[in-house]
């Protein structure tokens, strides 16, 4: 079986995914980049039942679907989706003394991802998905 593309080619990929973040919402370092991006998926992680999660996961490229499960509470309650502030919230409280997180950040890494994914795909999978999911990953409230 020859090896897929996607996981020959994850570092890359996940560095040009950094490059994007870095440059949509103007942070200094990929270290930045990268704890934003982990609050953006990790808070969307807890709105939504693990089946959800592991559709979600498979649409990712190998390196973001690894950030998105690593760390999972499966023990942890899942709560509805709040208001885009309160969610806004959340992403800035992850890590908190290392996440610089700007106001754009839920919107800044839907956009990549939407670029990344492919809009048909995202679609697909997030409209079985409870109430908020979609609005989750609208590029503007």
């Amino acid at each position: 079986m020859t090896v897929p593309m996607d996981y020959l080619h994850a570092s890359r990929d996940f560095r040009r995914f950094l490059d994007a973040v870095k440059t949509q919402s103007m942070l200094a370092t990929h270290n930045q980049c990268y704890a934003m991006t982990r609050a953006v998926l990790h808070v969307f992680r807890s709105h939504i039942s693990m089946k959800d999660a592991l559709e979600f996961a498979e649409i990712l490229p190998p390196l973001l679907r690894v950030i998105f499960i690593e760390g999972w509470n499966l023990d942890a309650e899942i709560t509805p989706f709040p208001d885009r502030q309160t969610l806004l919230a959340e992403v800035k409280a992850v890590r908190a003394p290392h996440n610089v997180a700007p106001e754009t950040a839920i919107g800044d890494i839907a956009a990549i991802l939407r670029a990344e994914v492919g809009e048909a795909t995202l679609r697909r999978v997030l409209k079985s998905m409870p109430h908020g999911a979609e609005a989750y990953w609208l590029t503007k409230p």
